[in-house]
């Protein structure tokens, strides 16, 4: 915990900045995580084809999902302390919240989504899970979570996201052999 502690310390104070004193806030925002997600969903079902389609149609349970296990069964479990409300020198750039911190929601919520698209359109993978580890830094940055609070909130994510898209390909193919092993039956008749 020494190191998660240092490494906080480092992230929060030692590389602390004019420009990310202004960016890290908005990055972290609720309601403008919310605003990208929302017009990314929206561009996803108007203009992504069929991919989009099903891509916008698996982020409902993906992100539900992702944000129930984070917040209403990880956290309850683990109980970590939010660092802003026990460590001393924390610069605090946004208000430290009463909830716990292990894992970090914002890197769950944002790896599942980066992984979950990422898988139907590859070549936007880059920015995808670029501006999702700018998100989960940012969260270390403003003064809430430990860098281990995420690092489980991205592998949380990763686990979700794949299994929702696992999930997905798995029920396709199930439901395309069945559909083809019915049409086949029907012919015999």
């Amino acid at each position: 915990m020494q190191i998660d502690k240092a490494l906080f310390y480092f992230f929060n104070v030692k590389i602390a900045n004019p420009v990310f004193d202004i960016l890290m806030p908005f990055i972290t925002k609720d309601v403008n995580l919310r605003i990208f997600l929302v017009l990314i969903w929206i561009g996803l079902l108007i203009f992504g084809g069929k991919y989009g389609r099903i891509v916008a149609i698996l982020l409902i349970p993906a992100i539900a999902i992702s944000d129930q296990l984070s917040s209403h069964i990880i956290k309850p479990l683990v109980s970590r302390i939010r660092p802003c409300h026990e460590l001393e020198g924390v610069r605090l750039l946004v208000g430290c919240g009463s909830g716990l911190s292990f894992p970090s929601s914002h890197a769950v919520n944002s790896f599942t989504v980066a992984t979950l698209i990422s898988r139907f359109y590859k070549k936007h993978a880059v920015y995808l899970f670029s501006f999702s580890f700018l998100v989960s830094f940012s969260r270390i940055y403003v003064g809430v979570h430990y860098p281990a609070d995420v690092v489980a909130g991205m592998v949380i994510g990763l686990i979700v996201g794949f299994s929702v898209v696992y999930l997905w390909i798995y029920g396709s193919e199930l439901y395309k052999n069945k559909f083809s092993a019915g049409v086949e039956k029907g012919k015999n008749f």
